[in-house]
């Protein structure tokens, strides 16, 4: 194997679906991956995608720095099925020094070793999960990112009482502590407009604050 040294590189260790889905996304943004995995069929499929894949039969320190891994920014660790491969994979990123060392689980249980690791944790099937059901229980919800504290910007067909609207009347950071931060209209996003905007059906809004007040401001609107 070929050390390789992209101090803005990415890395994927392990190729599943997601890890697979991943490196796809990655590459396709322009950025360089180094992807791992000891199954050569799904190493040899990534190399439509990257250059730098490699074969690890056994996963050891030495053997991810011969893949030059440990230069990278962000490592994601994408071995959730194999719980004490991902925590001996999770603790030599670290140990390595990478800087942002992402790691799959597939339990809460799972995550709360990793994330005391120190590893930032994902739940793939979980937050997919609670996306869908998001969607099903309001036919409005488009999307959502879920930050820390119940925090979340989500996506939201604009409906109901709000059409026709200003930004001002519709005065929404007083009546939900929520804050309107874009408006997509015609294919184009706004994030510069005035008290006077006023809103139009096909309008999505993009708002952030607590979870539990979006929900409650998009109940509202559809009233």
């Amino acid at each position: 194997m070929k050390k390789q040294n992209f101090p803005t590189s990415f890395g994927v260790i392990g190729l599943g679906r997601f890890g697979t889905a991943l490196v796809r996304t990655l590459a396709e943004a322009g950025k360089e991956v180094i992807a791992v995995d000891k199954d050569e069929s799904k190493v040899k499929a990534v190399r439509k995608y990257t250059d730098f894949a490699f074969v690890i039969e056994t996963l050891t320190e030495e053997a991810l720095e011969e893949t030059g891994i440990q230069n990278c920014q962000t490592v994601t660790i994408c071995i959730g099925e194999q719980v004490d491969v991902s925590v001996l994979t999770t603790m030599m990123a670290i140990k390595m020094g990478i800087p942002h060392v992402i790691s799959k689980a597939n339990s809460r249980e799972h995550g709360e070793v990793l994330k005391h690791l120190g590893a930032t944790v994902v739940y793939p099937e979980s937050d997919m999960a609670v996306r869908i059901g998001k969607r099903m229980i309001s036919g409005n919800l488009l999307d959502y990112i879920s930050l820390d504290n119940q925090v979340e910007i989500r996506r939201i067909q604009v409906g109901g009482h709000l059409v026709g609207c200003s930004v001002q009347q519709a005065d929404v950071r007083r009546k939900y502590s929520i804050n309107i931060i874009a408006v997509e209209r015609d294919h184009q996003t706004m994030v510069d407009f005035s008290p006077q905007f006023r809103f139009q059906i096909g309008d999505i809004i993009a708002v952030i604050g607590k979870a539990d007040h979006i929900s409650r401001f998009d109940t509202d609107m559809q009233q």
